[in-house]
């Protein structure tokens, strides 16, 4: 069910490409909302793709569940349709439908439309070429995969294919668009039914496909968007999406690189250490070979701690990996000036709520993901 609301747009906050910010007085009367509950003022997101931007003094009809239920990730009021305004439709050439049958499906033009402008290229595109894909379950992740890709490959051309596993726009992510305006990422491709990004494809396997032959990245970063569920139960994590991931990364020829999610900060005990996320996304339900960066015993910082993290790796992926017949490869990955290039990234590094400082094996275990798939880049 949907907790619907009424508001008035009162003001503006601060937006980012893709995603408009408003300030919003809801109102009170009985109709869609607690009549017993005096006016409040909160914030909500409009995302101009699906109804335009209102304008101060708009009435509006807001989706207020996430903020209703006090979430973190999604916290925010949404708005759903502007009650006095119409937006006029934007021409769309090709048939792609995302978010499918829902009330806010929306039309674009995909990579892979037979009425789209890569249409052709499309259709001759089959293999990557050994490109790597560097694929993570995390999004908080992205940043520091671009600062470890940067550290050995300063002109890499990074292209973020952004999945469906959780937030569907694309310009959800402050991250991404920041990155994106700051240069660091060549594109961003909406795969499935997500949407939003710079291109739109149907699946993960075209958006690859586009990231090499449409935009000529050197590069591809596979992350679901903000908003990763987990339920504590072994296999009920939207970050097992990363498995097929990496799957498709090899069905077209393709170098996967899968990122390790750590931590030394997590309360969890089931995240502290290597997570059982990636131990059984990587261990259990990926079928082909893939890279597993790890830091390298000859790294100055290697101690007890990543001594354990090694241990875990061999014993909960390698094993039941092998168990399969396939045969990941633990590369071992110095970490030598990561912690710069994190600290120079231009946005904020946090992950469930910690900082750089907090849980820098968190983002160092990302970097060195980044730097492992930089140095697959094949020559051209």
């Amino acid at each position: 069910m949907l907790h619907w609301e009424r508001a008035t747009v009162t003001g503006s906050r601060s937006s980012w490409r893709g995603v408009d910010r408003l300030q919003v007085e809801i109102e009170r009367d009985g109709r869609g909302a607690d009549a017993s509950v005096e006016a409040e003022t909160v914030s909500a997101i409009a995302y101009p793709e699906l109804t335009g931007t209102p304008a101060l003094g708009e009435s509006v009809l807001l989706n207020t569940n996430a903020l209703r239920r006090g979430l973190g990730t999604g916290g925010d009021a949404l708005v759903v349709a502007r009650l006095d305004v119409l937006p006029a439709p934007e021409e769309i050439a090709g048939h792609m439908v995302k978010a499918r049958y829902t009330p806010m499906q929306t039309m674009v033009d995909a990579i892979d439309d037979p009425e789209g402008e890569h249409y052709a290229t499309m259709q001759g595109a089959e293999d990557l070429g050994g490109m790597p894909v560097l694929v993570a379950d995390l999004h908080s992740s992205l940043p520091a995969l671009v600062a470890g890709i940067r550290a050995e490959r300063h002109s890499a051309k990074i292209v973020y294919v952004h999945t469906d596993g959780a937030s569907l726009p694309a310009a959800y992510s402050r991250s991404t668009a920041r990155l994106r305006e700051a240069g660091l990422l060549a594109s961003v491709i909406s795969a499935g039914q997500s949407f939003g990004g710079d291109l739109e494809a149907v699946t993960v396997h075209s958006a690859l496909l586009g990231a090499k032959h449409v935009v000529g990245g050197d590069i591809a970063v596979v992350i679901q968007g903000p908003g990763n569920l987990g339920t504590g139960t072994g296999w009920g994590f939207s970050g097992m999406q990363a498995a097929e991931h990496l799957h498709a990364a090899a069905a077209l020829g393709g170098a996967p690189v899968a990122t390790l999610r750590v931590s030394n900060a997590d309360p969890r005990d089931r995240h502290r250490g290597l997570s059982h996320h990636s131990a059984t996304t990587y261990g259990r339900a990926t079928l082909a070979p893939v890279h597993l960066p790890i830091l390298a015993r000859s790294d100055h910082r290697y101690n007890a701690f990543h001594a354990s993290v090694r241990e875990q790796v061999k014993s909960s992926i390698i094993k039941p990996s092998r168990a399969r017949g396939t045969e990941h490869v633990l590369a071992e990955i110095d970490a030598k000036g990561l912690r710069d290039a994190l600290e120079e990234m231009p946005v904020r590094l946090s992950t469930m709520g910690r900082s750089l400082g907090e849980d820098p094996e968190a983002f160092r275990y990302a970097a060195l993901a980044g730097r492992c798939a930089a140095g697959l880049i094949p020559p051209r």
